[in-house]
């Protein structure tokens, strides 16, 4: 990939600064693995641009993706570490929004915005480690 720039933050951007990106990456920490699981989000994504970011992040490692052992047709998506790696940004954000966004936030968003206010390196281990089991029980082939 040629980047914009040598700057750290502008290269980041220009993986995952997109306004799908990281809601992939938070439905699959959610524990989303499909393309129908993903339609069906709050935020409405259209197909086209889903199937685009998809193929976007699967280019960037941040996720893959194997077809599922009973159905050799169906993508089973999956983060890597790569991807997990982003979920300590991500929690900045979300911090950073709870702090100076005026909405308000879902029961869950609510939820996960006070434990990570409470003990911040603890959720995102947790969040990290209980993305692991849920992967390795996937049924990929």
């Amino acid at each position: 990939m040629l980047f914009r720039s040598g700057c750290p933050i502008c290269n980041a951007l220009d993986i995952v600064g997109d306004k799908w990106s990281l809601l992939v990456i938070r439905d699959l920490l959610g524990g989303k693995t499909t393309f129908k699981d993903f339609m069906n989000g709050p935020e409405k994504i259209a197909s086209n641009i889903l199937s685009q970011r998809l193929k976007w992040l699967n280019k960037h490692q941040i996720l893959d993706f194997k077809y599922r052992k009973d159905n050799k047709k169906e993508k089973c998506y999956y983060l890597t570490d790569k991807g997990m790696g982003l979920y300590p940004v991500m929690s900045e954000l979300m911090l950073w929004s709870a702090k100076n966004v005026d909405n308000k936030f879902s029961e869950r968003g609510k939820k996960v915005i006070k434990s990570l206010q409470k003990d911040k390196k603890g959720r995102v281990d947790e969040v990290v480690k209980n993305y692991k089991k849920l992967k390795s029980k996937l049924q990929l082939s």
